[in-house]
């Protein structure tokens, strides 16, 4: 199994078999100048273009959401895929970036089938959401791609007694048509 998880600002709310989020380095307040935008009201925007409304119960809007603001993506498998140093995407664009990368771990799939004489049997994609819990938006958080590849053996025991129990009982050759 491969794929790519979310890493949030201070969230431990990571799902799945991607562990535990971690703290990018920030100290969790950030100053007006290296935030971005102030509304009218003194609150910070992070986020431009997000709803300004907080939602009940949430600590914070979309638009002033620290969380989504420094949330990362980092790819946790062993192949040559993008996302193998943790990088920022913005929440409108990871659904397209998650199934894209993804989708590169499927290609692997095909290409390593492909040289070791195999055949892909199977390959799915799960994309994988949570719900920010400081501003209650729901985001895309990570992927999972879930390949079966079968080889050929001929030099399995059970291969070759399956082969011989085949040409015993008059299967190999059965469908001949001489005629055709």
């Amino acid at each position: 199994m491969s794929g790519i998880s979310g890493i949030g600002f201070n969230n431990s709310y990571a799902s799945g078999f991607f562990g535990p989020a971690y703290n990018n380095g920030g100290s969790g307040n950030v100053s007006e100048a290296a935030a971005g935008s102030v509304t009218g009201d003194t609150k910070v925007t992070l986020n431009p273009g997000e709803s300004v409304e907080k939602k009940p119960g949430m600590r914070s809007s979309p638009a002033e959401c620290e969380t989504c603001k420094n949330r990362k993506y980092i790819d946790g498998s062993n192949e040559n895929v993008s996302f193998k140093s943790a990088a920022h995407i913005s929440p409108e664009a990871a659904p397209s970036r998650v199934r894209g990368h993804e989708q590169e771990h499927v290609a692997n799939a095909f290409k390593k089938a492909e040289e070791g004489n195999g055949k892909v049997l199977q390959a799915s994609v799960k994309i994988q959401t949570a719900v920010c819990p400081e501003c209650g938006r729901t985001y895309v958080s990570g992927g999972l791609t879930t390949t079966k590849i079968m080889y050929k053996n001929e030099n399995n025991p059970y291969t070759k007694n399956r082969k011989s129990a085949d040409a015993a009982s008059g299967l190999i050759g059965s469908s001949f048509d001489a005629a055709v």
